[in-house]
C-alpha cells in the first residue's frame, strides 16, 4: 500500500507530543476519530445520505424491527447508546450451537416487542414509541470456533502500537447494540435483553453506554474533541460495495468493528486551534478540510503550500485515513462518545465495513504516525458479525447454520 513521506515540519511541536506523557504515559496507537476515514461522498451520495445520518427521526411511529437488514445500521443514527456483551458457557461446540439458538431466538422476540407500537412492559408504554433500533452480532472468535457461516474476511484483529484493551470490556460471543432518543428506554430494555439472554442460557460479559453531540437531523455530531465525527460516511451506493456482504448468503450482513477510545480531552483542548485543526486535518469551527472551504469538499490529501510542505499535514489523522491510501475502500462510522468519569472519557468508535482488514490498513498507519497519538490510547475492542435481519416468521441468525 503507499504511502506518503512525513514532513518534520507538519509535525505538532514537541512540546505538545509530550503533553499527555507528562501527566500520565505517553500514548501511542492511532484511532479512526474525528476527520473522517475517506473522502465525503459525491453529490448523488450525499443527496442519498439516509444511511448513518445522525439525528433521530421525529417521535412519532416506531421503527420497525423486522427487515432484510437490521434497523440497528441502517436508521438514522439516534442520540443515546448502549452496547452489550453476552458470553456462551464453553461445551461442546453441539452445545454451544443450541444455547447459542436459544439466545438468537430470545433476543428476537425481546428486540421486537420493545421495538413495537405497543410494548408490552408498562415502563416503555405512555411516552410514545421507544423508537428503539438494535444489531445483534456474532464475535469472530466464536464464529470460527463453532463454524458458522459467516463471511470469509470475518477475523480478529491483530495487536496495535500503543494498544492497552482490556479483556474484561472486549470481545465477546454476542454483541447486542441498542440505540434510542432518551437513556430511559435504553436503561429498561438492556434489562429486558439481560434477562431474555440469561434465561436462554448466556451470562453478560461487558456493557458499555455512550450518546451524541446535540445535532439537527442530518447533520454531522461532534466529538468530545469538539471535531466533526462522521463527515465522509458513505452514501447508499458506496455502502453497497464496501459496507455490506458481498455474497448473495451475506449481502445483507457487515461487520463492525469496535474500539473504545480514551480520550485527554484538556490536553488537546490545551492547544492552539491551528494546532488541533492541524492534528486533525480539518478545521474544527465547521470540520472543512485545510484544503478546502466547506465540510464535504473532498481533503486533497496531496495539494502543498508554497514553501513544499503538505496543506493537510503528513501526519493529520484525515490524511492517514483518506481511502487514497485504500483503493478508495470506505467504513460506515455511527461512533459516540462516553464518558465514565473526569479521568475517563473519549469515543466509542462503532464501524462497519465488509472487510475488518479495511480497518487493520488504516489503524496500522494511524497508530505509526497520527497526530492524535499523544491525546488517544484504545483500552478495548472487539468484531462481530452483524447478522441480516429477521422476518416477522423467522429469528435473528436463521442462515448461520448452513
Amino acid at each position: 500500500m503507499p504511502t506518503e513521506q512525513g514532513n518534520e515540519r507538519d509535525s505538532l511541536p514537541a512540546e505538545a507530543t509530550r503533553s499527555f506523557g507528562r501527566r500520565r504515559a505517553l500514548l501511542a496507537g492511532g484511532a479512526v476519530l474525528a476527520a473522517g476515514v475517506g473522502v465525503a461522498a459525491d453529490e448523488a451520495a450525499r443527496r442519498d445520505h439516509a444511511d448513518g445520518a445522525a439525528g433521530a427521526p421525529s417521535a412519532t411511529t416506531a421503527l420497525p424491527f423486522h427487515g432484510a437488514r437490521q434497523a440497528g445500521v441502517t436508521a438514522p443514527q439516534q442520540p443515546a447508546t448502549q452496547l452489550l456483551a453476552f458470553d456462551l458457557p464453553r461445551s461442546t461446540a453441539a452445545r454451544e450451537r443450541t444455547t447459542l439458538r436459544a439466545v438468537l431466538g430470545a433476543l428476537t422476540g425481546t428486540l421486537a416487542g420493545a421495538a413495537s407500537e405497543q410494548p408490552r412492559d408498562p415502563r416503555l408504554q405512555g411516552g410514545g414509541t421507544t423508537r428503539l433500533t438494535s444489531l445483534v452480532g456474532i464475535g469472530s472468535a466464536t464464529a470460527a470456533r463453532l463454524r458458522l457461516d459467516v463471511p470469509a474476511s470475518l477475523a480478529a484483529l491483530p495487536a496495535f502500537p500503543g494498544d492497552r484493551l482490556d479483556p474484561r470490556r472486549s470481545d465477546g460471543d454476542v454483541l447486542v447494540q441498542l440505540c434510542a432518543a432518551d437513556r430511559w428506554t435504553l436503561t429498561v430494555v438492556a434489562e429486558l435483553v439481560a434477562t431474555a439472554v440469561r434465561a436462554a442460557g448466556a451470562q453478560p460479559r461487558w456493557h458499555q453506554s455512550g450518546f451524541l453531540a446535540p445535532t439537527p437531523p442530518g447533520t454531522t455530531p461532534r466529538n468530545l474533541f469538539g471535531s466533526l465525527d462522521g463527515t465522509a460516511n458513505p452514501g447508499r451506493e458506496a455502502a453497497e460495495q464496501w459496507v455490506w456482504g458481498e455474497s448473495v448468503a451475506h449481502r445483507d450482513g457487515t461487520v463492525l468493528v469496535y474500539r473504545r477510545i480514551r480520550m485527554d480531552v484538556e490536553g488537546f483542548a490545551a492547544l492552539s486551534e491551528e494546532r488541533r485543526d492541524r492534528a486533525v486535518g480539518r478545521r474544527t469551527r465547521d470540520g472543512a478540510p485545510l484544503s478546502g472551504t466547506a465540510e464535504h469538499d473532498e481533503p486533497d490529501i496531496y495539494a502543498k503550500n508554497p514553501d513544499g510542505s503538505y496543506v493537510i499535514p503528513a501526519t493529520a489523522h484525515v490524511r492517514l485515513a483518506s481511502p487514497r491510501f485504500d483503493r478508495g475502500a470506505r467504513m460506515l462510522r455511527r461512533s459516540y462518545s462516553y464518558d465514565d468519569g473526569p479521568d475517563d472519557r473519549g469515543l466509542l468508535f462503532c464501524a462497519f465495513m465488509r472487510d475488518p482488514a479495511q480497518f487493520v490498513r488504516v489503524q496500522e498507519r494511524l497508530a505509526a504516525r497520527d497526530a492524535l497519538n499523544p491525546f488517544v490510547q484504545h483500552r478495548a475492542s472487539a468484531v462481530a458479525y452483524v447478522l441480516p435481519g429477521a422476518t416477522e416468521s423467522g429469528t435473528l441468525g436463521d442462515r448461520l447454520w448452513a
